[in-house]
């Protein structure tokens, strides 16, 4: 059996749910927040990285 991984349109889901379903509005806040989140794990998985490169050697 073959799985659909296509996204259902939006008269698909509200016809299927039988309620409309409000897409989230992507403020300029928001996408500020996603942008520090992600600088924030980046640094943290360099800053492990970096502590870390010398283990493991004789």
């Amino acid at each position: 059996m073959e799985e659909d991984n296509t996204p259902a349109t939006d008269s698909q889901s509200a016809s299927s749910t039988g309620k409309t379903k409000s897409v989230p509005k992507i403020t300029k806040k928001t996408a500020v927040i996603g942008a520090a989140v992600g600088i924030g794990s980046a640094a943290i998985v360099a800053a492990l990285l970096y502590a870390n490169r010398g283990n493991g050697k004789s």
